[in-house]
Formats: C-alpha cells, sequence, structure tokens
C-alpha cells in the first residue's frame, strides 16, 4: 500500500483506520499526551507512546507538534482543569473561595500529580522550564484577576502587587500537596488566605 493513501491520522503499522478529519486527529494526540502525562509523569510521554495510544501516525504528530514540549503545552491547556474566577463582590470572598477551589485542585485532580516531575525536568530542560512557567502562570491566573476587580472597586490600591499575595496563598497550599503532604483541608487554607491578607497591609 502506498503511504499516500494513508489518512493522515493513520498509525505508523497496521491495518488501515477510519479516516478521521485533522480536528479529530489533533485532539486524540493531545488527550492521549495528557493521560500519558498524567498518568506515568514526563518521563512516560513520548511522541512513541502518544502515537501508540491515539492510532496516529508519528510523523503526523510531528507536522503539528515539533516538540515534546509544545505537544505537551497544548495538551495542558486543553485538558488541565482550570480554577473558575469567583465573584463574591469582596476581595476576601474571592480570594477565600479561589484558595479552597486550588486546594481542592490539588488534592483531587490528575494534573497535580504530574506536576513534580514536570518541575524537576525543568531543572536541566529549558523548554520544560517555558512549558512550567506558562502553565504555572496559567493556573494562578485568578488572583492578578480578582485583584484587578478589587482595584475597580476601591478595595486595593492602584499600586498593589498581587505576586507577593499569590506566593503567600499558593506557596503553603504547594509546600502541604507535595511535601509534607498533610491534609489541605478548609480550616488550613482559610487560615493561610487570611495571614496573608495580613501580611499584604
Amino acid at each position: 500500500m502506498s503511504t499516500k493513501s494513508r489518512s493522515e491520522g493513520a498509525p505508523a503499522e497496521g491495518p488501515e483506520p477510519l479516516r478521521r478529519s485533522r480536528e479529530a486527529v489533533k485532539a486524540a494526540s493531545l488527550a492521549a499526551a495528557y493521560e500519558l502525562l498524567t498518568e506515568v509523569g514526563l518521563s512516560g510521554v513520548s511522541f512513541d507512546e502518544v502515537s501508540r495510544r491515539s492510532g496516529v501516525a508519528k510523523t503526523t504528530i510531528y507536522r503539528y507538534w515539533p516538540t515534546r514540549s509544545a505537544l505537551l503545552f497544548d495538551a495542558v491547556m486543553q485538558f488541565a482543569p482550570r480554577l473558575k474566577t469567583p465573584a463574591t463582590g469582596s476581595f476576601r470572598g474571592d480570594l477565600t473561595a479561589l484558595a479552597l477551589g486550588l486546594a481542592q485542585r490539588l488534592q483531587t485532580g490528575r494534573w497535580s500529580s504530574a506536576m513534580p516531575s514536570i518541575v524537576d525536568a525543568a531543572e536541566r530542560d529549558e523548554e520544560v522550564a517555558e512549558l512550567q512557567s506558562r502553565t504555572h502562570a496559567g493556573m494562578l491566573s485568578g488572583f492578578g484577576a480578582i485583584a484587578a476587580r478589587a482595584q475597580a472597586r476601591g478595595e486595593l490600591g492602584p499600586d498593589f502587587d498581587v505576586s507577593d499575595l499569590t506566593a503567600a496563598i499558593a506557596g503553603p497550599l504547594f509546600y502541604r500537596r507535595w511535601f509534607s503532604r498533610q491534609e489541605l483541608d478548609d480550616a488550613f487554607v482559610r487560615g493561610v488566605v487570611e495571614r496573608a491578607l495580613g501580611w499584604s497591609k
């Protein structure tokens, strides 16, 4: 059989599959990459494994994503859980709701189990470091959004720097999730928020 007769999503070996659209091929590749990442960590994600799991030819995957980091970034952006930005009407309320949501994601989301392998690899790989930085910024973007709303309401001054407050809240949650492995219960999370608000004044 001529290679030209294969569909765009044909695997490298095996019988000819049903023709799939470009969108379906990309979706299958991204889903396979994300599943591998959350199941076995970064080391388990390769073009060969994504091809085997998705049924998409490796050459086709390369056509859309020339590097593993590019593939992983798109997969994470599509499938990683997004925190909803709360709208309680106050900065304290929004901050507390966001922190509680983050704590829940860290304890129940498959994505959080993959993060240690990404952080570790980022120490030695610039592309992975960029992936880690961009996905981390996306995960914590809600803090900036609620701070901007609070500034518009006059609760915060125009020069308020949300980065320190974000670190003061996310840091203890990350520590408990990945280092001490203690429970992220509501009382602890609410206490973290109150202490962070006190330090930011």
